[in-house]
């Protein structure tokens, strides 16, 4: 692994169907991605989304499973 690899900081984000990933921090975010306030190197933020995404199915699946109608 190179130093800048192990150095780099990325942010947690998320889209409107509260999926997450990574991002690194130095960077624009994509259309349609928001920070959620974590920022560090790779693993912490791999870390975080572990604890924090417990239910992959995104947003709108969830709620259709759930008989919600909006």
């Amino acid at each position: 692994m190179s130093e800048s690899t192990m150095t780099q900081q990325f942010t947690v984000v998320i889209n409107h169907e509260e999926q997450y990933s990574i991002w690194p921090a130095d960077q624009a975010r994509p259309d349609g991605w928001t920070e959620v306030g974590v920022v560090g190197d790779k693993q912490t933020c791999l870390d975080h989304i572990e604890r924090t995404w417990t239910d992959m199915r995104p947003l709108s699946l969830r709620r259709h499973m759930d008989g919600e109608t909006s």
